[in-house]
């Protein structure tokens, strides 16, 4: 976990948020069987807002992003993504899956293909971009995390901190609006981490929207707008990162940070 006296500095005076929603949730709940993981979830999310959510394991953390490109369903409330209602119609599905990015803890990078053809296959197959073009834009993308040299390379030749900067890329291929992190360095080396939390936070000085779950105390230090706390299914307190840290409300709050900064 980075310490946040080591977070970098970050520009937010170029980080600037508008007051368009580009995500809503009213009052969203989720089970798996009996277990009840997501509890009344209300939030709103603006468009180049940047928002570290954080809590300890299964308070429903990831489930909360992943229901909003559903891949996890929802049972009840609703979920609205850039205008569109995610619902069962796939195509509504579709539109809100073409718009919202998604970097997962483990790469999920296709082994038998190369870093290009794994950047340029869902441009091609779901967007219909011509092949030439879906090259140059994957390359534009290769060379913003700062690996274009990487190009003709399989996932097994590289590390695991360059395999997170090819899913960062091949994400931003699709040219989304929005983009979701699950844990992005949770699989890494500390050595690799740096890497992969400077191409996010470049990211999000160009205005990106983003979502991120994450331990990674620092980054939501340096980059995030809002800091999120959840615990058992529930947001138990949001705010923004100096008072986050400085001055929790929540005594659940509280402990978790003494937990994860060690004091």
């Amino acid at each position: 976990m980075a310490d946040i006296a080591q977070a970098p500095a970050v520009d937010r005076s170029q980080m600037k948020v508008s007051d368009e929603v580009a995500v809503q949730i009213t009052e969203m709940n989720k089970w798996y069987g009996t277990f009840h993981v997501l509890r009344d979830i209300n939030l709103t999310v603006y468009r180049g807002e940047r928002i570290v959510i954080c809590g300890p394991s299964g308070s429903g953390k990831s489930t909360l992003i992943r229901c909003i490109n559903a891949l996890e369903e929802h049972q009840a409330g609703k979920i609205t993504v850039d205008g569109t209602l995610l619902s069962s119609d796939l195509k509504n599905i579709d539109k809100i899956r073409s718009e919202v990015g998604m970097c997962f803890q483990h790469f999920n990078l296709f082994p038998h293909l190369t870093i290009l053809e794994n950047c340029t296959l869902a441009p091609i197959w779901v967007r219909k971009i011509p092949k030439k073009e879906a090259e140059e834009t994957a390359m534009h993308f290769l060379n913003k995390v700062k690996i274009p040299d990487q190009a003709n390379k399989y996932p097994g030749q590289l590390s695991g901190g360059q395999q997170q900067r090819v899913a960062i890329a091949r994400s931003l291929c699709m040219r989304p609006r929005i983009m979701l992190f699950d844990e992005p360095t949770s699989a890494l080396d500390p050595e690799m981490i740096k890497e992969v939390l400077d191409t996010m936070i470049e990211l999000a000085e160009e205005g990106m929207t983003m979502l991120c779950v994450t331990h990674e105390m620092g980054f939501a230090q340096a980059v995030a707008n809002r800091v999120i706390f959840m615990d058992q299914g529930q947001i138990v307190e949001q705010n923004e990162p100096k008072e986050f840290f400085n001055n929790p409300k929540s005594d659940r709050t509280k402990l978790f940070l003494s937990q994860i900064l060690g004091h």
